[in-house]
């Protein structure tokens, strides 16, 4: 099927395009001493020191991302993984509708193209300042509905195939199934007891950490699409 085969082109970039560029930026940020003499010189907001944020949540990744240079990097990666996105969950539903004989628009497909629309609403506004308070609580809001999006397109779409992996078994792969379904309940998981902790003042460092970590497992569920579906002809 002709799905398969895009979903298995599509996967690894939605995967490695925003990894690489989130982790540019950090490098970025904590080497800025290198470009201080040219034109893309670090914005002193955009300068860390040397820490593993994934560890200990030293710094944001809007931090190590918003500012000039890196920037430049992280906008475009952002809007071609909302383009890479929208075309991921537009072949999924064609799939589905194949497998099932429908010919709907399934909620997973819906969910997965809001939050490839609300990253690109994110990139966009990340780094414009504006000291107003509204403006800053949009931006966290825009960022939650991301991940919340995600979070649920990727349950409905794994509930889906569950319902119908005896009928797929040449086609998929069933311990992929399984990680996929032990990926999203721990991201779901995770999410709802971490919400009390990221509604309070404070622990910022944990908020960093988990951010990082986060962003990275959310992403990893479409590096495991790259290997749930058997090569088609």
């Amino acid at each position: 099927m002709k799905e398969i085969a895009q979903i298995r082109k599509l996967s690894p970039w939605i995967f490695f395009i925003p990894l690489l560029a989130i982790n540019l930026c950090l490098i970025i940020s904590q080497n800025h001493a290198l470009l201080e003499s040219t034109i893309f010189k670090v914005d002193e907001i955009g300068k860390s020191r040397f820490s593993i944020p994934y560890l200990d949540g030293s710094l944001s990744i809007s931090r190590a991302s918003r500012t000039f240079p890196q920037y430049l990097i992280f906008k475009p990666s952002m809007f071609l993984t909302a383009i890479l996105l929208y075309y991921y969950w537009i072949n999924n539903n064609n799939l589905v509708n194949k497998l099932k004989s429908t010919n709907i628009n399934y909620k997973f497909k819906i969910f997965g193209i809001l939050s490839a629309v609300f990253l690109v609403i994110h990139s966009i506004f990340l780094g414009i300042k504006f000291d107003i308070q509204l403006y800053k609580l949009m931006r966290r809001v825009v960022l939650l509905l991301f991940i919340v999006f995600e979070i649920i397109a990727q349950g409905i779409l794994v509930y889906h195939f569950y319902k119908i992996k005896d009928k797929l078994d040449e086609l998929i792969n069933k311990k992929i199934l399984l990680l996929k379904i032990i990926l999203v309940s721990i991201l779901a998981t995770v999410a709802l007891l971490s919400l009390p902790i990221l509604l309070t003042k404070g622990n910022t460092h944990f908020k960093h950490s988990l951010e990082w970590n986060y962003f990275v497992g959310v992403i990893t569920f479409y590096f495991l699409s790259r290997f749930f579906w058997r090569r088609t002809t």
